[in-house]
């Protein structure tokens, strides 16, 4: 059997949707992961099965109870899960993340809402994750992101050579890509990219790779430690720079 995932939210019809098309509804239809939501009021308390209450001290807004959540939890677990909760205060998701979650088997996500958790939650998981430095109105999207990111990475999901070359695989931004046109707008594909020369072609996008990486995400080549040839292609690249004067 392949990957399992399980997702507790409040809102469950924001997730099945987005999961069930294209690259991820086939992967799933392939057999490769296998995706349940489940709606956190099923373990609510009472007969309106409630799952949030006013916080102690004060403030705006409405917190997830510990109860329901662990509820969940325990009804779940297993002993090769790893339970992974959405916060804003987690690890900054990133390829290298992607890439561990998709070699494990049996993967939780739990959706907070609101103002937030009650903190005893954060013992309950595994793992924090972030998708970035924002607030957003729940779980539920940066789920969305995180699972995508990482079920495409199964084997056999998507084509192994289109993983290998993409943005942040090796640690840098993908190299350009062009199709037909030749010309558009005025703006031509790089005469190199139809030479045949496929030595030179591959030189040209590791250079462009670099050049690209350099502009927008330097601090990615900042503990970076380069080989000779990438050396000799940002000398390149920075001679190739307009001068300051």
């Amino acid at each position: 059997m392949g990957l399992e995932v399980e997702i507790v939210s409040l809102f469950p019809a924001m997730i099945g949707g987005p999961l069930a098309d294209s690259i991820p509804g086939r992967i799933q239809e392939q057999g490769l992961a296998t995706i349940r939501v489940h709606d956190l009021r099923a373990w609510g308390l009472g007969r309106h099965r409630t799952v949030d209450d006013s916080p102690y001290g004060g403030g705006p807004g409405m917190i997830f109870r510990p109860e329901p959540v662990a509820a969940a939890v325990a009804d779940l677990r297993r002993p090769d899960s790893t339970v992974i909760l959405l916060d804003p205060a987690g690890e900054v998701y990133s390829q290298a993340r992607a890439c561990d979650l998709a070699g494990r088997s049996h993967l939780i996500f739990l959706c907070p809402r609101y103002e937030g958790i009650d903190e005893r939650i954060r013992g309950l998981a595994d793992l924090e994750l972030s998708i970035g430095d924002f607030v957003l109105t729940g779980g539920e999207l940066a789920a969305l992101v995180v699972i995508d990111a990482l079920i495409r990475l199964l084997p056999g999901a998507i084509d192994a050579a289109s993983i290998a070359e993409e943005s942040f695989t090796d640690g840098l931004l993908e190299y350009p890509q062009y199709t037909r046109p030749s010309v558009f707008d005025g703006q031509e594909v790089p005469a190199i990219l139809s030479s045949g020369d496929h030595g030179a072609v591959r030189k040209w996008r590791r250079r462009e790779a670099l050049r690209r990486t350099l502009e927008r995400r330097p601090d990615l080549l900042v503990d970076r430690v380069l080989g000779p040839e990438d050396r000799a292609l940002i000398r390149e690249i920075e001679a190739d720079r307009p001068s300051a004067d």
